[in-house]
């Protein structure tokens, strides 16, 4: 089924007429109201004041063309020109995204910052080229901690017998299974549902996805632990890429280093405005002692990371300013 679907879609988008402005497609799953889809309007509005008015990027948020996994299908093929995904689904076509998954990798912010926006950074993104994946940027999507329905999250022990969901990534199973929970994978969009049916007992996320999504109706104990800060990822379809003449590049490139950094602001507003939202909502926030946390998977990283060249590049992250 989801194979017609594909193949609909491609034939759909590949037999509309030309014209002289040159249109991009740009589908994702997230909200309207998500600081995320805010910068890839500030980013199609920067495509066409740069290209005056010759190219235009038509974006379809919401899951209207499908979920993560599929959208970047759709990519691989042609059939959307650019996505949005969490580093997290680009780990199950570019084994080198895995390390953005890693609990803790980084030290603060300012390594953090460093590390992407250097040439660690800039491999990673261009890692997925020969899947027809190219990354144009990172957006910030925060840390992601653990929201539970009957009681809070202090120390790890705290999740053993919990199902809890995770996104569809080995490292992020692995992640809540060397914390003692029952790692589920359940798509994003379903996950409201699954909270409210019982089919898990919580998840774990960023606060504005927290609060955009209102499973903080269903999840009443948000512990900020921190577990790991998976960036998500702009990425463009090599086929489209390889299409554009060296000015379109340029006017692409352009608009999307000015929607990254717009997006940035956008971030810290939305993650304060965020917490202060569920906290009056009745929620109640639990900052535990991270350290335990980081502690029970300090060991994690060369125990998932089997491909030398994979484990260089962690290590390389590690040593880095």
């Amino acid at each position: 089924m989801r194979n017609s679907i594909l193949i609909l879609l491609f034939t759909l988008f590949s037999c509309q007429k030309k014209s002289d402005v040159r249109v991009l497609k740009l589908a994702h799953g997230l909200d309207p109201s998500h600081s995320v889809h805010i910068a890839m309007v500030h980013l199609a509005e920067k495509v066409e004041e740069f290209s005056e008015g010759k190219m235009r990027i038509e974006i379809y948020p919401s899951q209207q063309l499908g979920a993560e996994r599929e959208l970047l299908e759709l990519l691989q093929i042609g059939a959307i020109d650019i996505t949005k995904t969490s580093a997290a689904v680009m780990e199950n076509f570019s084994p080198l995204m895995q390390i953005l998954s890693l609990p803790y990798l980084f030290r603060d912010s300012t390594h953090e910052r460093n590390v992407l926006e250097g040439e660690i950074g800039k491999k990673i993104l261009e890692s997925g080229v020969p899947y027809y994946l190219r990354g144009l940027c990172y957006y910030d999507a925060g840390r992601r901690s653990f929201y539970t329905k009957e009681k809070p999250v202090n120390k790890p022990d705290d999740l053993e017998g919990l199902k809890i969901r995770v996104q569809a990534s080995n490292t992020a199973i692995k992640l809540v299974q060397t914390f003692g929970g029952a790692a589920t994978p359940i798509a994003f969009g379903e996950l409201y549902t699954a909270l409210q049916q019982g089919v898990v007992d919580g998840a774990e996320n960023n606060p504005p996805s927290f609060y955009l999504t209102r499973h903080y109706e269903v999840c009443k104990y948000y512990s900020l632990n921190e577990h790991t800060a998976v960036p998500d990822v702009l990425l463009i379809s090599e086929h489209t890429w390889q299409d554009l003449n060296d000015r379109e590049r340029d006017w692409i490139i352009e608009a999307v280093q000015e929607s990254a950094a717009y997006q940035r602001v956008l971030w810290q507003r939305s993650e304060q405005e965020a917490l202060e939202a569920v906290v009056k909502a009745g929620v109640q926030i639990v900052r535990p002692d991270k350290s335990v946390f980081r502690d029970k998977v300090s060991k994690l990283g060369p125990e998932l990371l089997d491909d030398p060249k994979v484990l260089e590049v962690f290590y390389q992250i590690q040593n880095a300013q």
